[in-house]
């Protein structure tokens, strides 16, 4: 049974705007100064942590994958050199994401969100993951870091599609293919032929790779006999299905087939395997600006990102004012006493989120807004010691293809890197761009589609 006060809540919510916005105290509007402007004097209250899995083998298998190079793909194997299956967290992936959840062991005790006794932690941990086993091993694996002598508890939805990650699936929003298609259209200018002379030396360099040449041989060499040349395949729109909403012809192929190439260098293959050997940080960067480019078009595009994002983004502004205000709030995750909540998925629901709100990042070793192999967005809920105002403070944090690579340890004096996220409409002038969290509240209602997100899951 519903306590009075979350009767209050939960008809305040139903009532007014889909996120009702907390009484204001002493909130700092966008512009003005900020305590943290010249000295924080915020205390962590809450972090939600929004993490992609690991570094992980192709999504599809090497039989199909090789019709498109002249070489075949390296396979992936466990220690014991066994093959392992498509789409699977590598055991050096799962390591690298015990790397970074010990990182967040080390900095959350720092902040005083955990005491260092994990089974006591535990209690006030929540962790989610979409339900594939790529998924749950990397909240697993990230658990083992941060909470190392607690037994991992991940909430999955057992049956069906979890309504937070994939709520088209789960029949919470309803996705219009014919809008879909025109949605991404219309920012190509109803052109989409057109990328291919605006990524040619994406292109080029890809197709050099996959047929193993110079990239400056000229003319190029003609494609191998029975191979497919993925670069040449003609741009097209069409509907797709929940997982692309939009089929985008031959560039859907192109990403299938330099998909490999990230993992192949984060999980540690030897450099003759990483690109048969043509590729480094540099040229993997610049090859997946192409993957970078479907995933904007495919989860950013305003409409497909308020259909895609809206329940997620719900359920995590909802969770903030439920921990600021000390009472149940119907759609928020957990209770109001948790005080880390960790939420895996993929990058396609991080492009998606950061699409809804307009965020953007940059990260030294990767291009603008990528959401890497076990990266993380993270929201900071804080609380000014002075004023008692809540603030957001978003952070993206990501280790480096090399750091990947290496298994790189870190401290509280070396960290993985990361980056301070603006929030439009909402930032203040500061070196962290907080954010009031009744300002935060009001960006959601302006982006949220209510129509997109439940009370419920």
């Amino acid at each position: 049974m519903k306590t009075p006060a979350l009767r209050h809540v939960t008809l305040a919510l139903l009532c007014g705007p889909f996120l009702a916005a907390l009484p204001a105290r002493a909130q700092s509007a966008p512009g003005q100064s900020n305590p943290s402007q010249s000295s924080d004097d915020t205390q962590l209250k809450q972090v939600i942590i929004f993490g992609r899995h690991g570094v992980r083998t192709p999504i599809l298998p090497d039989t199909y994958l090789d019709g498109f190079s002249a070489m075949l793909f390296p396979t992936f194997t466990d220690s014991s050199g066994a093959p392992l299956g498509v789409g699977v967290l590598t055991p050096n992936g799962a390591t690298d994401e015990t790397i970074l959840g010990s990182y967040f062991r080390l900095w959350l005790t720092q902040e005083g969100l955990l005491t260092g006794h994990d089974q006591a932690d535990a209690n006030f941990v929540y962790f989610r993951a979409n339900n594939t086993p790529l998924i749950t091993g990397t909240a697993t694996a990230f658990w083992t870091g941060m909470l190392p002598t607690a037994t991992p508890h991940i909430q999955v939805v057992a049956q069906g599609s979890d309504p937070l990650f994939d709520p088209v699936d789960a029949g919470v929003a309803q996705l219009d293919y014919p809008t879909a298609v025109a949605a991404v259209n219309g920012r190509l200018g109803s052109n989409p032929q057109a990328l291919a002379t605006a990524y040619a030396p994406e292109l080029a360099l890809t197709r050099s790779i996959l047929f193993d040449y110079p990239v400056s041989t000229t003319p190029a060499p003609l494609t191998p006999t029975g191979k497919t040349d993925v670069t040449a395949l003609p741009i097209t729109l069409g509907a797709g299905d929940t997982s692309l909403p939009v089929t985008i012809g031959g560039l859907t192929q192109v990403i299938e087939a330099i998909d490999p190439f990230v993992m192949e260098y984060t999980d540690g293959l030897p450099d003759a395997q990483v690109g048969w050997g043509q590729l480094t940080t540099g040229s993997i960067n610049q090859t997946f600006r192409l993957y970078d480019l479907l995933l904007d078009l495919e989860f950013r595009t305003p409409y497909l990102a308020s259909v895609q994002s809206s329940n997620l983004a719900s359920h995590i502004v909802r969770s903030m004012m439920q921990a600021s205000s000390g009472s149940g709030i119907w759609g928020a995750l957990a209770n109001p006493s948790t005080k880390v909540i960790a939420l895996i998925a993929s990058n396609t629901n991080i492009v998606g989120l950061a699409g809804l709100f307009h965020l953007d990042w940059l990260l030294p070793g990767y291009e603008a807004d990528v959401s890497a192999p076990s990266g993380a967005l993270v929201f900071e809920l804080r609380q000014s010691q002075s004023s008692g105002a809540y603030i957001v403070r978003t952070v993206y944090i990501a280790q480096t293809m090399d750091q990947l690579r290496n298994q790189t340890a870190f401290t509280l004096a070396a960290p993985p890197p990361s980056a301070p996220v603006f929030i439009p409409g909402c930032s203040v002038d500061n070196a962290t761009f907080d954010c009031p969290l009744t300002t935060f509240i009001g960006i959601a209602n302006q982006v949220i589609d209510p129509h997109s997100a439940d009370l419920v899951h």
